[in-house]
């Protein structure tokens, strides 16, 4: 059997008696809670149902293949009751943070972030930073200036669109986006913050649904047009030191420990940092000031290369090994299936599939002219903006087969976010004060 029919390097039969053991400990009630329950459960089902999309016809051309599937799969077991309330509760401690406790989601996206950056090629990192703000620039502006024309086709004011569609899909996301925004509606117009989050909820949701279908068109598309595309490299440019690399990893089974404790410490370096930059009104995730060190330690030189190798190879075998864990638990403790159903109007879905467009042509465009491919300016500058968060950067990015820019994707998800934020406070008074 060929390895990519495989699961986990499993044959099936192994694969069936692993599962059927997953499902009779569930009716038991025994599977073991906590790491061990999740991590088995999340592995084994997210592998299958990844394998699944990643063969069904038209979805895994078109669609998003298994990213897709494993994410709305699990959204579906919760939504029809399948997966008990055990079992929701096991994912969401899993995968979740809160009251000061990180979840497998920030300790996967410490790995990417960290081992992604580190990987990178120097020179492309310092060049490609300094252009990324202006393709982030354009994706907003035509998102926001064509959902705003289009709006009154459809029976909705142009501050409205923009406010209550365009604004909350492309603001980073649920924790880091709709929740500090609808802060910042309920100050200005005087109305319950959770009053106006649920407005906002379905256009978040929906327009990441989007987002990851667009993540699988556009590397369709990227075949199609291979002018377009960089495949997985962000810069156009003729110089041999300007290109991604394609670096061997020859590594030790202990280097895999030194990647953990980089990833880790960096991490905690960037909590350190939110902490202290709060205490002076700046209040940025620290996923922002993560990426921030890193890049600068890259940029600067100052680890050594066997080090950021090992980052690098810890990265790959996050990336390779536990992404579709990861969108199972996206799925199942991230996404309101009932919240996309009830949103599901002609109207509301074209207006947000308005702005996920926008999004599109005017990160594409922008990002072109300032020495992009469009394709990956259009992914990282454009859907990563207009995905929910960190958990939206893994579905799109894995959606286009593009997971090396990490980097980018979370640039704009956490800075572009917290720009979307200052930009609600001062359109909603200009559109309701």
């Amino acid at each position: 059997m060929r390895e990519d029919k495989k699961i986990l390097g499993m044959s099936w039969p192994l694969v069936f008696v692993i599962m059927a053991i997953i499902i009779l400990a569930i009716y038991m009630e025994v599977l073991p809670l906590g790491l061990i329950g999740a991590f088995l459960f999340l592995l084994v089902f997210g592998e299958l149902l990844n394998f699944i999309g990643n063969n069904l016809p038209i979805v895994n051309t078109y669609l998003g293949g298994g990213a897709i599937v494993t994410i709305f799969g699990g959204a579906t077991l919760v939504h029809f009751g399948i997966l008990n309330e055990t079992m929701v509760n096991l994912s969401d401690a899993f995968m979740k943070s809160g009251e000061g406790r990180m979840g497998f989601l920030d300790f996967y996206i410490a790995a990417l972030i960290t081992g992604s950056i580190l990987g990178m090629n120097r020179k492309l990192l310092i060049k490609a930073a300094v252009r990324y703000l202006p393709a982030i620039l354009g994706g907003v502006i035509v998102a926001l200036g064509l959902v705003s024309l289009i709006a009154p086709v459809f029976g909705f004011t142009p501050g409205e669109a923009m406010s209550y569609i365009g604004i909350p899909i492309m603001g980073g996301g649920m924790g880091a986006g709709a929740v500090p925004i609808s802060e910042v509606f309920s100050k200005a117009l005087g109305i319950p913050a959770e009053q106006i989050l649920g407005r906002l909820v379905p256009a978040v949701a929906l327009g990441n649904a989007m987002a990851i279908v667009a993540g699988g068109l556009l590397n369709r598309l990227g075949k199609v047009r291979p002018e377009l595309t960089g495949n997985g490299q962000l810069m156009m440019s003729d110089d041999a030191e300007m290109k991604a690399e394609e670096k061997v990893l020859n590594l030790d089974v202990k280097d895999y420990a030194t990647g953990i404790t980089i990833a880790t410490a960096f991490f905690t370096i960037g909590a350190i940092i939110a902490k202290l930059i709060a205490s002076l009104g700046l209040d940025l995730h620290l996923y922002a000031w993560m990426i921030i060190s890193v890049s600068l330690v890259k940029a600067l030189d100052i680890l050594p290369e066997k080090y950021t190798d090992a980052c690098a190879g810890w990265y790959n075998f996050v990336a390779k090994n536990f992404t579709s864990l990861l969108l199972l638990g996206i799925g199942i403790s991230y996404t309101s299936l009932a919240d996309i159903i009830d949103s599901f109007s002609i109207q509301y879905v074209v207006l947000v599939a308005v702005v996920i467009f926008g999004a599109v042509l005017g990160s594409g465009f922008v990002g072109k002219l300032v020495g992009f491919y469009p394709i990956e300016a259009a992914i990282t500058a454009g859907l990563c903006m207009a995905n929910m968060g960190g958990t939206g950067d893994v579905a799109v990015l894995n959606a286009a087969d593009r997971m090396v820019l990490m980097p980018f994707a979370q640039i704009s998800s956490r800075l572009g976010g917290a720009f979307i934020i200052l930009l609600a406070s001062i359109i909603v008074p200009i559109f309701f004060g």
